[in-house]
């Protein structure tokens, strides 16, 4: 199933159960006020604090954490795109019969390497053209080293080359397994569970009121929901509202820049 389509379900299901939870504590405190009407409230104070700040904290480190991450992926892009063009470059020093046939190569990588994530949401077709990449990268590897072998090759040719494309190579596992970098899921299932609880807590506060506080109820429950939804998005910048897309041009103006 997406993982957008997931967080959207989450999200959602996270706002109605605040939503319901707050009746369940408003009418539990309701219960207790009618029972106890002096000591309902003792203590509560303390708990309802502790909760509070707990769902803050965490809420603040997955967020963080998410800002980061996404920060870290748009790097990595710029990243590969002056190594590609760095490797490019480099080509000028091999000699000029061999210069035609790796420059193509080069021409149909960075292409592959586009359409790795053009082609998401769909994961299998994107596999299929990350494998497309690698080999692509044994192929490039091979051509330059053939190259630098041929007669008049200059010895610092190679010496010059290699590292660049050994560069070029790395950086995409290194975004690759950027993709895979994600909170474990106990993190989010514990801020799930604080934010229902906080709710319930919320909604023993309100016992007594005549009647429902629609408006900070709604308020609580969009924004936990929201801001849950918002730390999702971010760890998957190719797949919701929140995309690193833009940062794709990079890569695109160094293609068309491969006459």
């Amino acid at each position: 199933m997406n993982k957008m389509l997931i967080a959207t379900l989450l999200a959602t299901g996270l706002f109605v159960g605040i939503l319901i939870l707050l009746e369940v504590g408003r009418r539990l405190g309701g219960k207790r006020l009618a029972l106890d009407p002096e000591g309902a409230r003792a203590g509560t104070g303390t708990v309802e604090g502790a909760v509070f700040a707990l769902v803050g904290l965490l809420i603040a480190f997955t967020f963080s954490g998410a800002a980061s991450r996404f920060d870290a992926r748009r790097d990595l892009m710029v990243q590969e795109t002056n190594a590609i063009g760095t490797a490019w470059l480099r080509l000028d020093l091999l000699p000029a019969s061999a210069q035609p046939a790796i420059r193509e190569s080069f021409r149909q990588y960075v292409d592959s390497r586009l359409e790795v994530y053009r082609k998401l949401p769909d994961i299998e077709a994107s596999r299929a053209e990350l494998a497309r990449a690698t080999g692509l990268q044994g192929e490039i590897w091979t051509q330059a080293v053939a190259a630098g072998r041929l007669e008049g090759a200059p010895p610092p040719a190679t010496m010059l080359l290699l590292p660049a494309l050994n560069e070029m190579f790395d950086i995409t596992t290194t975004r690759t397994m950027a993709t895979h970098m994600h909170p474990p899921i106990a993190i989010y299932a514990m801020l799930v569970g604080l934010a229902l609880a906080s709710a319930l807590l919320a909604g023993y506060d309100m016992a007594g009121g005549k009647s429902h506080n629609w408006l900070h109820m709604i308020s609580f429950a969009t924004v936990m929901a929201v801001a849950v939804y918002v730390i999702i998005d971010l760890e998957f910048p190719r797949l919701g509202l929140i995309r690193v897309d833009a940062f794709d041009q990079a890569l695109v103006e160094l293609r068309a820049s491969m006459k």
